[in-house]
């Protein structure tokens, strides 16, 4: 007798047996029916969800007519709890419930695994986080720090340029009035001059001869009021020019105190901390672009600011230096006109030697530079024969390599160093060639500047000769006064 629940070996578990005579021994193994199940992901299966994959079939057991004996005198098998045999079609096996178990095991540790993974990454997500955070946050502390010493940069800058700017302003100044005090002191020897032609005019008989006396009095007299004209037109021109310079002052310091404020500014940004008390959310702040300039244009601002105070710094030193010419011209030719032009040839020998000493100077430098030239032209040459021996070797390797078989003809690393390299050879033959006819070129424009100097020294050499040599041993003494420059 088998007790209630026990494994597949029970007898009303078996196959249903047929009428013929068998040996009990000769009765086939019971049939397992098998069904599929299908995987749930970890937390996603649930217990009542399971369902056996081996359903058992009470065997059946034919019965003779004959009074209820069994067939071939097999016994009819006993039946245990009758009212509970619906109950036996719903009874898993013991494979099912190792099963069961074998599959809640993997079901806990698939669980466990993906919960560990999943807490694993978790901490690489906030480590990755907090650092690119951290990153982000040094590389914006190291931008303003490159910004500040941007700004300071160009303070220096426009603080040097501005500084430079106010004093060519003074002195540009200083000559507006030299100019004016000069042109009013004009006035005394042009009304010197005057009175001389008057009294020459009571001159009588044969002396009132137009001799060379008159004729001198009379091209200083013009020379005078030309002198004073020129002087007051210089006069009014310094005085255009330092409205410009005034104005270029005015966007300078304008560009300076911007800076300043923006110094302030970017340097509070830089200060503040994580742990700073005046910090707070701003949303969409990121969002807001009032932005008016790049740094490109930012930069561009300031240096079109310091350049146009140069070229104005540059117009006053022109012109400075035309008021100090134009001073040393006409008190030259106005005391040329008083002293019988002597005072002429020596601002000209002044002026020749000056402008011989420059070309001179001028001279030694382009021999300097055709020299270099030339030698430039030598490097230059064996540099482009020193280049083609690589170009040779790359491209005899980037050959035998084509003949690499099958697949080993790849396209791996060495192959595009190969080609990169025959392409920056070849770019880099290209570009000394190129230089090497700049410099051939620059060369020879050298050489006909050269010669153009040459021609212009011998012709300042004949002038001096004229002036010094022969004209100015008549001519010993130099009066000057500092009343026609405009210092009294």
């Amino acid at each position: 007798m088998e007790f209630f629940g026990t494994s597949q070996n029970a007898s009303y578990c078996g196959p249903r047996k047929t009428c013929s005579f068998t040996d009990p021994l000769d009765v086939q193994a019971p049939v397992v029916q098998e069904c599929y199940q299908p995987y749930y992901l970890p937390g996603y299966r649930y217990l009542n969800t399971w369902r056996p994959s081996l359903f058992h079939k009470i065997s059946s057991i034919q019965i003779c007519p004959e009074e209820g004996t069994t067939c071939q005198g097999v016994q009819k098998p006993p039946t245990i709890l009758p009212s509970l045999r619906s109950g036996l079609f719903c009874r898993y096996s013991s494979h099912d419930w190792d099963k069961s178990h074998e599959m809640q095991m993997r079901g806990a540790e698939a669980s466990r695994l993906w919960a560990g993974r999943l807490t694993g990454d978790s901490m690489r997500l906030m480590q990755d986080k907090d650092q690119l955070t951290n990153q982000m946050q040094e590389g914006t502390c190291r931008n303003l720090g490159q910004r500040l010493s941007d700004i300071g940069f160009w303070k220096s800058e426009l603080t040097y340029e501005l500084e430079r700017l106010l004093n060519e302003n003074r002195g540009l100044d200083a000559v507006r009035k030299r100019l004016e005090c000069a042109a009013e002191e004009v006035n005394c020897p042009l009304q010197v001059a005057l009175e001389c032609l008057y009294h020459r005019e009571k001159r009588i008989g044969i002396d009132l001869v137009h001799d060379n006396v008159e004729k001198n009095l009379i091209q200083e007299v013009d020379l005078l009021k030309c002198c004073q004209e020129q002087m007051r037109k210089l006069a009014q021109r310094i005085e255009i020019q330092l409205r410009d310079n005034r104005d270029a002052q005015h966007a300078v310091e304008r560009d300076l105190e911007d800076k300043s404020s923006a110094q302030f500014i970017d340097e509070k940004c830089f200060n503040l901390r994580n742990t700073s008390d005046c910090i707070s959310f701003f949303h969409g702040m990121e969002k807001v672009d009032g932005t008016i300039s790049v740094p490109e244009t930012w930069a561009k601002f300031s240096n079109d600011n310091i350049r146009h105070s140069q070229n104005m710094r540059a117009n006053s030193i022109r012109l400075q230096e035309e008021a100090k010419n134009l001073f040393d011209t006409l008190s030259d030719q106005m005391w040329k006109q008083f002293t019988n032009t002597n005072l002429a040839f020596n601002a000209r020998i002044a002026e020749v030697t000056d402008v011989k000493n420059k070309l001179q100077m001028q001279l030694a430098k382009t021999l300097q530079e055709i020299f270099q030239a030339e030698s430039t032209i030598t490097l230059l040459e064996r540099s482009i024969m020193a280049k083609e021996c690589p170009l040779k070797v790359a491209q005899t390797r980037l050959e035998c390599r084509t003949r690499r078989p099958n697949v080993e003809l790849c396209r791996d690393i060495p192959q595009f160093k190969l080609v990169n390299e025959v392409f920056t050879i070849d770019d880099t033959l290209q570009t000394l060639k190129l230089r090497l006819r700049e410099t051939q070129d620059t060369l020879q424009l050298l050489v006909l500047t050269k010669c153009r100097l040459e021609h212009e020294l011998a012709i300042k050499a004949n002038t001096l000769c004229i002036d010094k040599e022969k004209c100015m041993c008549m001519r010993r003494t130099f009066p000057s006064t500092p009343r026609l420059v405009g210092y009294t």
